[in-house]
């Protein structure tokens, strides 16, 4: 299979960020179809007490744990995005199949924690004894099935480093389209409840699985992969850790918060519960834009840095910040007024709608405080700097978020309170991390040299 990449190092700054950004948002928002297309179904075929069950408690515990292996393989991409920008194919060709060993060990590492995690959890958290049983259903299969799911995450990683944004979006929407069609299957035909709905969607894991892989193997460029020698390089894995596991550290400290959050959010009842379900399936259009952009940035700064442009770099960011802004802005101008409308997709319950747009209409217009998050810190994890921005987050978002719900919350115990801690920790961060860009971050000091493999 010939190569398919795209040369991020030269051209128009701009231009190149989109063509680049593109695939990845529509991959993005394909992957937001698994759970989504579970919600949907699972809704209007099962009713609310399952929608709350595959949502809820069962998202964030299920973000909690793959959220730090993704964080973690980041630390991957950037690695082989900075020695391909470089061209040091051997160390491309070490990094690529070290990554691949880290995504099979860490899987099963994950579905063990996931096991014999999630019922303690979901009964920490609060879960209604009304959903708990489906929960622990739902959330016990989707773990069952987690090596492809992290196969295909650190294997669409490795394409996307390299600046092939195209056919991971491909392998998505093959996986998501099965996933549509064994939701319907297991659910409407079946009559399999909430555990068809997880079961499809690790079955589509598996397919997008097989394809990636499938595409690495029959690679002709530097990324090639051999089955035979996948194995852990030590001097490889230890700065991929130096520089994910910071990332999966923040990912782990943003899912306990919002597991305290989720939690504040129980004692409002089932439908509420619901209410914020089906909020979350709505606002993951935003999430998705937003994190294409940050992955873009963090592929686009990476190759730039491995080649050592650094006012492209910078010039990257600035052009990013902006066009996401836009980007932004618009999203939650349709959100505030067609907000309802969407709300129909997930159920016809009218108290639910209406809760929901509670959540909407009160969180929607504070979108654009995040977006100097995700591009200033995708830019600086891009070159490697990721110690700092992590700290500043984890204290910006994360410690301040739990304080909010622990010590304001009580004082004024209303849906609106609890969601005053996103905006409030958001606008923080962003402060913090723009003080950090401009006065002490990599970009302003020497350019270090990219550190070689042992």
């Amino acid at each position: 299979m010939s190569a398919v990449k795209h040369d991020i190092t030269e051209g128009v700054i701009w231009k190149q960020l989109l063509i680049f950004f593109f695939p990845i948002l529509l991959g993005t928002f394909f992957q937001q179809l698994y759970n989504t297309v579970d919600a949907v179904v699972v809704g209007r075929f099962l009713g609310k007490e399952a929608l709350a069950a595959v949502g809820g408690g069962t998202g964030i515990i299920i973000n909690l744990l793959v959220g730090f292996f993704v964080g973690v393989s980041s630390g991957a991409s950037i690695v082989i995005a900075q020695f391909y920008g470089a061209k040091h194919r051997r160390d491309v060709h070490r990094a690529v199949h070290t990554a691949v060993a880290l995504s099979i060990a860490g899987g099963a590492v994950i579905m063990v924690i996931g096991l014999l995690c999630s019922p303690v959890l979901l009964r920490a958290m609060g879960t209604p004894a009304a959903i708990l049983d489906q929960a622990l259903v739902y959330i016990r299969i989707f773990f069952a099935g987690m090596i492809p799911n992290l196969v295909y995450n650190m294997g669409a990683g490795i394409l996307r480093a390299v600046g092939d944004s195209r056919r991971p979006f491909y392998y998505l929407i093959a996986g998501c389209l099965c996933n549509i069609v064994l939701d319907l299957l297991f659910i409407a035909g079946f009559g399999m409840g909430v555990g068809g709905a997880a079961l499809a969607t690790i079955i589509s894991q598996l397919v997008s699985a097989v394809l990636v892989l499938r595409c690495l193997s029959r690679s002709e460029d530097m990324y090639r992969l051999n089955y035979r020698i996948i194995h852990f390089a030590p001097g490889m894995l230890k700065n991929m850790i130096r520089i994910g596991l910071p990332t999966g550290l923040q990912s782990v400290m943003y899912s306990l918060s919002n597991i305290i959050i989720q939690a504040s959010v129980n004692q409002f009842g089932t439908d509420m519960i619901a209410a914020y379900t089906a909020y979350s399936k709505i606002d993951s259009l935003f999430w998705m834009v937003i994190n294409a952009f940050g992955i873009a940035i963090t592929t686009f700064a990476g190759q730039n840095y491995g080649a050592g442009k650094l006012d492209r770099v910078r010039g990257g960011m600035k052009q990013c910040l902006a066009i996401a802004g836009g980007v932004t802005i618009s999203i939650s101008v349709l959100f505030y007024f067609f907000g309802e409308y969407i709300y129909l997709l997930f159920t016809a319950d009218s108290a639910v709608i209406a809760d929901g747009m509670v959540i909407l209409r009160f969180l929607v217009p504070t979108f654009i405080t995040y977006i100097c998050i995700e591009i200033i810190s995708g830019t600086l994890r891009g070159t490697g700097d990721v110690f700092v921005p992590t700290i500043l987050t984890l204290v910006g978002v994360c410690a301040l978020r739990i304080i909010w719900i622990l010590a304001a919350v009580p004082f004024h115990t209303t849906i609106q309170m609890v969601l005053a801690s996103y905006p409030i920790t958001w606008t923080t961060t962003s402060v913090l991390l723009i003080i950090y860009y401009n006065k002490s971050s990599t970009l302003n000091r020497k350019h270090a040299p990219l550190v070689p493999a042992a």
